[in-house]
C-alpha cells in the first residue's frame, strides 16, 4: 500500500516564500526539491472546471481558526501564488517516492463558516476577465529584441 501526500508552496507576488506545508505527516517536517515542509492538516481538491467553464479551479480545505483565517485573508488579497505537489511516500521512511503532479494556483477567494476555511485557487489565466500573470519582454528573457515591430518565429 502507498501512501499520497499533499505539499503546497506559497509564495507572494515576487517569489519570496510564506509558507511550505505537507499534509502526509502529523508533526514532522518531510523534505521536497530540499526544502522542508512542515505539518497543516489541509484538503486538496484538485482541478475541476469552474460552472461557466472557462477556468480550472481548485479548493485548499482547512480547519476554521484565527491562523488559517489570516493566512488565508492575505493570500487572497495579495494574490499569491500556491504551488501543489501531490507525491507518493516511502510506507517505512515517510520520504517522498516520485511525484505525481504538480499544479501552480493563485489564490482567488475565501469561504469559511464555523467548521471549514475554503481557499478557492484559480489558474493564472482567466478567460472571462482576461487576468493573465503580467511579464514584460526584456533582453534577458528573450534574448535581442528586433528594433522593428514584427516578431517571427523560425
Amino acid at each position: 500500500m502507498e501512501a499520497i501526500s499533499n505539499f503546497i508552496r506559497i509564495t507572494d507576488s515576487s517569489g519570496v516564500v510564506q509558507g511550505r506545508y505537507q499534509n502526509g505527516q502529523v508533526g514532522a517536517a518531510i523534505s521536497l526539491d530540499s526544502e522542508d515542509y512542515s505539518y497543516l492538516a489541509f484538503m486538496y481538491r484538485g482541478a475541476t472546471r469552474n460552472r461557466t467553464g472557462d477556468n480550472l479551479e481548485a479548493e485548499l480545505m482547512l480547519s476554521s481558526n484565527q491562523l488559517a483565517m489570516s493566512i488565508g485573508a492575505q493570500a487572497v488579497q495579495s494574490k499569491w501564488n500556491v504551488k501543489v505537489t501531490t507525491c507518493t511516500m516511502n510506507p517505512t521512511t515517510f520520504a517522498v517516492g516520485r511525484k505525481l503532479m504538480e499544479d501552480s494556483w493563485l489564490a482567488a477567494s475565501l469561504n469559511y463558516d464555523m467548521d471549514a476555511l475554503i481557499v478557492l485557487l484559480s489558474s493564472g489565466i482567466d478567460a472571462v476577465g482576461a487576468n493573465a500573470p503580467t511579464r514584460v519582454l526584456t533582453t534577458n528573457l528573450v534574448g535581442q529584441l528586433p528594433s522593428t515591430a514584427s516578431i517571427s518565429n523560425r
